[in-house]
C-alpha cells in the first residue's frame, strides 16, 4: 500500500488542516474537491491548479490554502471523492462472482467518468482515503465468500483491480479509425498471419466492453478454480 505524509491522511479522513487567522471559512474541503473534479473532467488534470480552482470556487488563491496546504492534498481529496462510497454491488443473496463482476464494472465506470483518475492515482504518494478503503473492503468481503484463503483474497483483488486499470489505460490510449485499421491490416499481412485472422474477425475494432468482460470472466473463473482446489 502506498504511504504518504500525515497531512495527506488527515484531510482525506475528515480532519481539518490548521487554519490561519482570518474570517471563518465559507466553503468546505468536499465542496472545493467537487469544483476541482468538475474542472478536471472538463479540462484535464493539468488544468487543476490552485489558482484555477480558487477562481472556479469564487475565492482567492490564498484563501484556498486555508483548506488545502498544497495541490497534492487537493488531488487526494479529488480521488477519494470521485466515486460513491455507498455504491450497490448487488443483493447479498446474489452469488459472490456476480457481485464481484458488478464491483469491477462500477469501478471501471469511475475511470470512464473521470479520465484524469488514472493519472492521478498513478502518480500520488499517499495512503488510501476512507472512500477508497470502503471499495477495497467491499471487494475483499465478496472474495471472502469465494472460499479463498485471506492471502489469496488479496491477490485476487489485485488481479481484478489490475484488469480494471489496464482496460482504462487501453481505452485512454487506443485510437480506432478506418485508416488505422487498414494500416495495421496491411502490416499484419506482411508479418503475422495469425494476427490477420484476428483482425479479420473484427476483434481489434469491436466495442472494448466485450474484451473487458471476457478478461473479467477469465479472472473470476480462475478464482473459482483456485478456491475449489483449496477446499479439497
Amino acid at each position: 500500500m502506498p504511504t504518504g505524509n500525515r497531512s495527506d491522511v488527515n484531510l482525506t479522513w475528515g480532519k481539518k488542516a490548521p487554519l490561519s487567522r482570518g474570517p471563518k471559512p465559507a466553503l468546505s474541503t468536499s465542496r472545493i474537491a467537487r469544483v476541482a473534479i468538475q474542472l478536471a473532467d472538463a479540462k484535464g488534470l493539468e488544468a487543476v491548479t490552485m489558482q484555477r480552482v480558487a477562481r472556479e470556487a469564487g475565492v482567492t488563491t490564498m484563501a484556498l490554502y486555508r483548506y488545502f496546504p498544497g495541490k497534492a492534498d487537493l488531488l487526494n481529496m479529488m480521488i477519494d471523492s470521485a466515486s460513491d462510497s455507498a455504491a450497490n454491488f448487488g443483493k447479498p443473496s446474489l452469488p459472490w462472482n456476480v457481485r464481484l463482476k458488478k464491483w469491477a464494472r462500477l469501478c471501471l465506470d469511475i475511470y470512464r467518468n473521470h479520465p484524469w483518475f488514472l493519472e492521478a492515482t498513478s502518480t500520488r504518494h499517499s495512503l488510501m482515503g476512507p472512500n477508497e478503503l470502503t471499495w477495497m473492503e467491499a471487494a475483499l468481503a465478496i472474495l471472502a465468500e469465494s472460499g479463498l484463503i485471506p492471502r489469496d483474497q488479496h491477490h485476487a483483488f489485485l488481479a481484478v483491480i489490475g484488469h480494471v486499470r489496464g482496460h482504462a489505460t487501453f481505452q485512454r490510449t487506443a485510437k480506432r479509425s478506418e485508416s488505422g485499421q487498414k494500416w495495421i491490416h496491411d502490416l499484419a499481412q506482411m508479418l503475422k498471419p495469425t494476427l490477420v485472422a484476428s483482425l479479420d474477425s473484427g476483434a481489434f475494432f469491436e466495442n472494448p466492453d466485450g474484451a473487458f468482460d471476457f478478461g473479467l470472466d477469465c479472472i473470476v473463473e480462475g478464482i473459482r478454480a483456485r478456491a475449489s482446489s483449496q477446499s479439497r
